[in-house]
């Protein structure tokens, strides 16, 4: 089950479970589209993976009991700021491979 993080882990911004602007890498890492963009360049500094916009669980039990009332978005904060020189660095190895290619 998708853990749905409530904040970005760079900048702390709260990413509610409607969030359009979460961005998800493949082991769930949650940041904001601004930070993914302007300080990540689409690298995870966690995993060195891309990142891909997070689905919306419907908010409404539609069909099987698949809904956010019975899967509620996590509310542990994971806020672990990125060391801005130290991601420099590991980006200038990773910004010209695809997400595909890592």
């Amino acid at each position: 089950m998708l853990e749905l993080r409530p904040t970005c882990e760079h900048c702390n911004k709260p990413l509610p479970p409607d969030s359009l602007d979460a961005r998800i890498c493949s082991y769930e890492c949650t940041f904001c589209a601004a930070c993914v963009d302007h300080v990540l360049g689409n690298v995870c500094p966690n995993c060195g993976g891309g990142f891909v916009a997070r689905p919306i669980r419907p908010s409404k039990n539609w069909k099987g009991d698949n809904f956010l009332g019975k899967d509620p978005a996590s509310t542990l904060v994971k806020h672990r700021p990125v060391d801005v020189s130290a991601h420099a660095f590991f980006l200038s190895t990773l910004k010209n491979l695809p997400p595909e290619k890592r």
